[in-house]
């Protein structure tokens, strides 16, 4: 049974797929721990069901197995702007530009919906092969389980110091998906952690969210910053920010074990190249109806226009110059109060690094006339 369900897994498209019992985690109380201490920030969600996460069996009752899958969303070519992963430094150490950067895992249409297709299939056979009492449930980075350290139990991988899942074969950019079921199934053998001394991922953060190995402090963290927080991005760390405008890579891209990392089958044919390098400016221009278009069926949409616009703000206050300014200006006068403050951020930041252009008046100056919407 689970040799069938493991091949059903791979024609699906997933790239692997492990067993383990609907047992506890051993790690719930540091998830107790972690969420005493606020270090979740705004992510409610995550206290709110923190019973069912750290006990299956409230998730499913009477659940006997989980079965863990891996998707790979490596690519063989992939443009990461060297300036972002060397944020640590001033703003002088953004070259001019005009491109902002999202993370590898949202350049592709949303894989909620990509896997979730195929997880569908998936489970049918689960409850086929267990007969008619069999009950199953499926999810994707949306049901309240500890699915890495699920993982690491079943031996899809390891928890790297970075927080994030570590495949020896596939390295750190993977998809996790679980299908939590009431049919026993064998578990695998669990994985050992793999780090050794490396602590290229705690160098790399530009925030210093990772405050020591295993220990990540979500509120610094700009996948957070940039795509769970809500309201105005603190100013002391927009400067880190770069050119980012949906998550961060740093953490991931300098782990060493992607170098077995591999190109995903599944989700390379719902790549999105427009969402590589996509310009600023070109960005700061939509409007609510221009964004739903631009980013439907991506995750990007999580966002909403007033959250994503916020970003290229803080983006362009990082490495625009003087042409992004009547840009800015007009951002400025945004309906929405978040654009507007942190357009006006971004203003302060540009005119510091490169003055203010001679006979340009900044929005709010008595003398300044009104700026179209």
């Amino acid at each position: 049974m689970r040799d069938a369900i493991r091949q059903r897994a791979s024609d699906l498209g997933f790239d692997d797929c492990r067993f383990t019992t609907a047992e506890p985690p051993e790690s719930a109380p540091h998830l107790q721990k972690w969420l005493a201490e606020s270090q979740q920030g705004e992510m409610a969600y995550l206290a709110r069901n923190a019973a069912k996460r750290v006990e299956p069996r409230k998730v499913l009752p009477g659940a006997k197995s989980i079965i863990t899958l891996a998707a790979s969303y490596g690519e063989e070519s992939v443009q990461y702007s060297v300036f972002s992963i060397q944020s640590q430094g001033t703003n002088s150490d953004y070259p001019a530009s005009g491109s902002g950067l999202i993370a590898r895992y949202a350049r592709f249409e949303d894989y909620h919906d990509v896997l979730g297709e195929r997880l569908k299939l998936l489970t049918k056979l689960v409850n086929e092969s267990g007969g008619p009492t069999t009950r199953s449930l499926w999810y994707v980075d949306t049901g309240p389980l500890l699915e890495r350290d699920l993982a690491q139990r079943a031996g899809l991988g390891f928890i790297g110091k970075h927080t994030n899942l570590i495949s020896r074969r596939l390295g750190n950019w993977i998809f996790l998906a679980e299908i939590i079921t009431t049919l026993e199934l064998e578990p695998d053998e669990p994985e050992k952690n793999r780090c050794g001394s490396c602590s290229r991922c705690i160098t790399a953060c530009p925030t210093a969210a990772i405050k020591a190995p295993f220990q990540l402090d979500a509120r610094l963290c700009i996948s957070y910053l940039t795509i769970e927080l809500k309201g105005a991005i603190p100013v002391e760390l927009r400067p880190a920010i770069g050119n980012r405008i949906y998550g961060c890579d740093d953490c991931l891209a300098v782990c060493p074990w992607n170098r077995f990392a591999r190109e995903g089958r599944l989700m390379k044919a719902h790549a999105r190249p427009d969402l590589a390098t996509p310009d600023l400016l070109d960005l700061l221009a939509l409007d609510v109806a221009g964004f739903k278009r631009r980013f439907a069926g991506t995750p990007m949409l999580r966002t909403k226009r007033r959250g994503l616009l916020r970003n290229v703000c803080v983006a362009l206050g990082n490495i625009g110059d003087a042409t992004a300014l009547p840009a800015l200006e007009k951002a400025a006068t945004d309906p929405e109060p978040l654009i507007a403050e942190h357009a006006r951020w971004a203003i302060t930041q540009i005119e510091a690094r490169v003055g203010r252009p001679k006979g340009r008046l900044r929005t709010g100056d008595a003398s300044a006339p009104a700026l179209p919407r």
